[in-house]
Order: C-alpha cells, then sequence, then structure tokens
C-alpha cells in the first residue's frame, strides 16, 4: 500500500507526542497517578506504553515488509542503519554541544570523561549511557535522554527478523515460525516475567524485550498473512470492542499484544481524509521522539515548570526539532536507501 494512502505517518505521529506527554508528569515530579489515561484505565495503561506499543506494532509490519523485499541481507541492514543512526548521531551531537551552555554549577567538560563517552557509547545502542556526572543531578530523572533505552531493543529485533530472509520462498512456513515465536514470547511474558516474577523486574531489560518484543513480533506475523488486504471497518470495530471490553473487566495485560496490533494496524490502513496525507509534512515521529526528553530536561532545569506547561513547551519544541531532524538529517539518509517503503 502506498505511503500516500494510509494513515501511519499520523499515527507515529501521535504515539511520540504520547511518549512526551507521560514523560511530562514524569520529569516534573508530578505522580503517575495523576496521568488521566493512568486513572482511567485504573492503572492499566499510560500514553507511554500506547506510545511505544503502537511504534513496535507498526515497525514490526513494515520491517518485515523491507526484509521480503531486499535483494540483499546487505541491503535490509544497509536500510535499517540508515533509517536509525544519521537521526540518532544528530540528537547525541547536539546535546553534547547544548551541554556546557546549561551553566551547570561544578561542571567542566575538562575533568568529565562521560562527557566524552556519551556520544560513542550511545551510537553503539547496546553500551547506552544515560548520564553525565553533574548534568540534571537536580532534576527528578538525571538521564539526560532518556528515551534513547528502546532503540537497543528495536535494532535487536530488526536482527532476529532477519534469519527469516533464508525462508522467504516458503510464506507459510514464515506465518507459522512467526506464530510459534509469538506465543513463546507471549507465555513467557505472561506467565513468567507478569505474574511468577511480578512487578519487581518491571524495569529489568528481559521485561521490556518480551512486551515490546511481542508486539513487534505479532505485527510481523499480521504482515506476514497480508493483513492490508483483510482489514475492513467490521474488524476494526470489534477489536476496538474486545479492547476496551478488556480494559473494562481489567484484562488488558493479558489480551493486549494480539488485540491491540489489530487496532493500530486497522486504524493505519484505513484511509481517513487529512490523516492519510499527513506524511506530506513529513516523518516527524522519530525526531520528537528522541529530541523530546532532553528537551524536557532543559525546561525543567531552567524554569522549574509544572507538568501542563512542561508538556506543551516541549511538545511544540519538541515538533519543530522532529520538523528539522527530518528534513536535515532523516530524509537526506534514506534517500540513499533502497526498495524505500513507509518506514
Amino acid at each position: 500500500m502506498k505511503a500516500n494512502v494510509n494513515n501511519f505517518d499520523f499515527l507515529r505521529f501521535l504515539f511520540a507526542l504520547f511518549v512526551v506527554i507521560t514523560h511530562s508528569y514524569a520529569l516534573s515530579g508530578t505522580p503517575e497517578s495523576e496521568e488521566w489515561m493512568w486513572q482511567i484505565t485504573a492503572g492499566q495503561l499510560s500514553f507511554s506504553q500506547i506510545g511505544l506499543s503502537g511504534f513496535f506494532v507498526i515497525s514490526g509490519y513494515f520491517i518485515f515488509i523491507s526484509l521480503q523485499r531486499a535483494s540483499s541481507l546487505k541491503t535490509y541492514f544497509k536500510n535499517r542503519i540508515l533509517r536509525i543512526f544519521p537521526g540518532l548521531l544528530g540528537v547525541l551531537c547536539v546535546t553534547l554541544l547544548l551541554i556546557p551552555f546549561l551553566h551547570v554549577k561544578g561542571f567542566t567538560i575538562f575533568t568529565q570523561c562521560d562527557y566524552y563517552t556519551y556520544v560513542p557509547r550511545n551510537m553503539t545502542l547496546y553500551g547506552f549511557q544515560s548520564t553525565v556526572k553533574g548534568v540534571f543531578d537536580t532534576n527528578s530523572y538525571h538521564a539526560i535522554n532518556g528515551s534513547l533505552w528502546t532503540i537497543q531493543y528495536e535494532f535487536s529485533l530488526y536482527v532476529l527478523i532477519a534469519l527469516l530472509f533464508y525462508f522467504r520462498a516458503y510464506q507459510k512456513l514464515i506465518s507459522v515460525l512467526l506464530a510459534v515465536v509469538m506465543v513463546l514470547l507471549y507465555f513467557v511474558y505472561t506467565f513468567f516475567l507478569e505474574r511468577v516474577a511480578g512487578m519487581q523486574l518491571l524495569y529489568l531489560q528481559g521485561y521490556h524485550f518480551f512486551n515490546l518484543g511481542t508486539f513487534f513480533v505479532m505485527g510481523s506475523l499480521l504482515a506476514s498473512i497480508q493483513f492490508e488486504k483483510k482489514v475492513s471497518v467490521v474488524i476494526l470495530f470489534i477489536s476496538v470492542v474486545i479492547l476496551l471490553l478488556a480494559i473494562y473487566f481489567e484484562v488488558y495485560s493479558t489480551v493486549k499484544h494480539f488485540v491491540f496490533p489489530v487496532v493500530v494496524l486497522s486504524l493505519g490502513f484505513i484511509p481517513l481524509r487529512f490523516f492519510s496525507t499527513f506524511g506530506k509534512y513529513g516523518d516527524l515521529s522519530y525526531g520528537i521522539y528522541i529530541y523530546s526528553f532532553p528537551v524536557q530536561q532543559v525546561l525543567v532545569h531552567l524554569f522549574k515548570p509544572k507538568v501542563y506547561s512542561l508538556m506543551a513547551f516541549s511538545i511544540l519544541i519538541s515538533i519543530i526539532l522532529g520538523f528539522l531532524s527530518w528534513h536535515g538529517i532523516e530524509k537526506k539518509a534514506l534517500l540513499l536507501k533502497e526498495n524505500r517503503i513507509l518506514k
């Protein structure tokens, strides 16, 4: 399906803003329980959870298609690297250049070794460095960019799904393999991490990998059966009803990996006026996502705003930076991609 007849650019934009909304509460020192999405769902959902889950569903769907269309694994990984790393390098360098101008008491670039490791470690993805000593130490959270942790999970999933390249001639087998992986991930997440181990594992890496990974694999599974040819208003309506009932009866966590992806992809593939042409402004979502956290940290450091002021100003500034990142860096890098599609 062509990029100008779907709503995915808008959905990614919306999901990025959802993450900014939740971070506004945390970074302003406001309890998460005051977020109204958290309140109306009895603690089952936050805006950031919706945003991240949606990102991984959409990513799983279109990364699978990208893999199927790639002429080689070299082409596939070249396209993935061009999508992630130029924008990432941009935000890391901008952040590094900004830090000395924050006038942080006692901070000097001549004595802070972690100032110089910030860019190279984060560019490796797996050496994630969230802080520089002395920077934002008085804020509620000390991380310079607390949004970047998800990128390592996404890239790991790119690597894992690349194994399917060798089975491209067997589409039914691929669907079966994805279904098996989906069930295994769901089982580990639901019956071990969530129920047996308990909430103390909430912030451990395994929890996030299996949670977001299951959304990603479900997106890929739906791509393998060409969900875009099956989507309809009826499917969207039924899946939304099931989702709302699950939230009402407080069983969302049990069904979310199966129902939420159907809702997201149905919303994406059923063209809606204005939303289906949103991409003409560019894909601002990645830029918004990677710039919003340091923007919010700077605002908190300088002005100590309340939650809604922080939310409003950080959204506005992040959209501007997302626009500049897309048109100044990401779009130019994507011109080097092969077999370009939605993602």
